[in-house]
């Protein structure tokens, strides 16, 4: 198991370490500022930290011996002249496009064991960026960029679109998988050349009825993959969860999910593509737990039944979410840890049956990375 757990939050990268069977913070790195995504990369052990600092921009900082050292590197640019759409719905007199700039690094993630230089980053406005040399230049994958649909894509939860999960197959490197809230599901079998948009049984409550099926607007809120059975995916979508066992192809909804089908994160088992778990809320207008008890949901046997998991965690008067990345599980699929909208910090070390709280006092949460 890793004894080591990297959160970033609204006012600082915070790195944990267990010892004597406590964990403890370490140290405190960029405080007071927003570090809103990480990346631990355990093909060579170096730590990578977006910060989305408002008036002053994006920053991109890596560091080659566990965070002993930070460097700042380049960040993801988009060519001038480059505009993102204005969705299904744009109102006569509005403008159909408007000028893309990076708002947010919302997804990074390594590239395959045999691409050791490789990172891939998703962003807000809805660009996909490819850096061959550990984040010193990056460039825009144009392929995916250039693509017609892209122009109806519409933020979900943010005001512009953003790609949120990127998926490398282990099995080939050059195959990836992403998703876009709201944009969908995409994949690219020949490193970002070419596109093809799946999900075929997704479908978007929150759309008219001639709209909620199309695979282009869809709100997959988190896609999550299987680490030794990647085919197996899992989707923690706007309106329900969803789960494929082709890769993305096709998805099978679960609606009658308790406490609630509506969440933002997901966890999928390395070793068990049937094993799932969820942090679910009330709904997008009310993003807090079901009756303020903060539970996770769990499914053994690929969706056909779900049970709440509650042990240990607060069960009135809980008014926490946990975001996208908040939710993390290690390698060996037992212990899995979260972190909340109101700083709290939970972890278990037996598959989410039994929770104990780290800590209930850090900033906001955005992403949580087991180390080694």
């Amino acid at each position: 198991m890793s004894d080591q757990i990297y959160i970033g939050t609204r006012k600082g990268l915070f790195t944990l370490k267990r010892s004597d069977n406590t964990w403890k913070i370490e140290k405190v790195d960029f405080l007071g500022d927003n570090v809103n995504m990480l990346m631990h990369d355990l093909r060579d052990g170096w730590l990578y930290a977006s910060l989305a600092l408002g008036h002053f921009g994006v920053k991109l900082h890596r560091s080659s011996n566990q965070g002993k050292t930070w460097e700042e590197c380049a960040v993801p640019v988009y060519p001038e002249g480059a505009v993102i759409g204005g969705g299904p719905f744009i109102e006569e007199g509005m403008p159909k496009t408007q000028p893309a700039s990076l708002k947010e690094i919302w997804a990074l993630e390594p590239g395959g064991p045999d691409q050791p230089d490789w990172l891939w980053a998703g962003t807000i406005p809805g660009g996909l960026f490819l850096s061959k040399d550990r984040g010193s230049t990056w460039e825009l994958v144009e392929s995916l960029w250039n693509r017609e649909e892209r122009m109806e894509w519409f933020g979900g939860g943010k005001d512009e679109p953003g790609i949120h999960s990127v998926c490398v197959d282990p099995r080939d490197s050059k195959h990836v998988t992403i998703a876009v809230s709201c944009g969908g599901v995409w994949e690219t079998r020949d490193a970002g050349e070419n596109w093809t948009l799946l999900g075929e049984g997704l479908r978007a409550e929150f759309m008219p009825p001639n709209l909620a099926n199309n695979p282009n607007i869809q709100d997959a809120h988190l896609l999550a993959q299987c680490e030794s059975d990647p085919d197996k995916m899992w989707i923690q979508h706007h309106n329900g969860i969803f789960r494929s066992i082709d890769g993305g192809k096709t998805w099978t909804e679960f609606e009658k999910v308790q406490p609630s089908a509506f969440g933002f994160a997901v966890c999928v088992h390395p070793n068990d593509g049937e094993i799932a778990w969820f942090v679910p809320g009330v709904k997008d207008e009310c993003r807090v737990p079901v009756d303020a008890q903060l539970v996770v949901t769990k499914t053994t046997d690929g969706g056909q039944t779900f049970e709440s998991l509650r042990s240990g965690l607060p069960q009135e008067h809980c008014y926490d979410i946990v975001f996208r990345h908040g939710f993390a599980i290690d390698s060996t699929g037992e212990r899995l840890v979260m972190g909340t909208s109101t700083g709290g910090l939970w972890i278990s070390e037996n598959g989410g049956n039994d929770w104990s709280c780290i800590t209930n006092t850090l900033p906001q949460i955005y992403c949580v990375k087991f180390g080694r």
